[in-house]
């Protein structure tokens, strides 16, 4: 029995740390105030716009994949850090590439976005 009441504890406190992570990498990392930003206007604009339910589907796709990424690069650059504290080309690459990953993400999702909303606003004109 002692042991389930730990493992319920254990699910409760990941709940806790991730979190505590996910409101860390908001306070810290300013690219992700920036993704937040830019995915409250997307979410305007696809109210205004009545974008379909499979549209939605995709828009939330992109900016979890953003955000996550954002906190994976977090993550790695806090990490590299404390193990690199010094300058060195190995961990600038470990960030460099993280950073490429967020980058990728973001452009891909801003191509998905033009594709969803373009259409949509050529319409009004």
């Amino acid at each position: 029995m002692a042991s389930k009441d730990k493992k319920s504890k254990n699910i409760f406190y990941s709940f806790k740390y991730a979190f505590e992570g996910l409101f860390y990498g908001i306070k810290t990392a300013r690219n992700l105030k920036i993704d937040i930003c830019i995915s409250l206007i997307v979410t305007i604009c696809g109210f205004i716009f009545k974008i379909s339910t499979i549209e939605w589907l995709i828009v939330l796709l992109c900016f979890g994949l953003v955000m996550s990424l954002e906190l994976v690069n977090t993550a790695i650059e806090e990490t590299v850090n404390l193990a690199s504290p010094d300058i060195n080309p190995l961990a600038k690459i470990s960030k460099d590439v993280a950073a490429g990953a967020v980058l990728f993400s973001a452009i891909i999702s801003a191509i998905i976005g033009i594709i969803i909303f373009l259409p949509k606003f050529i319409e009004l004109f």
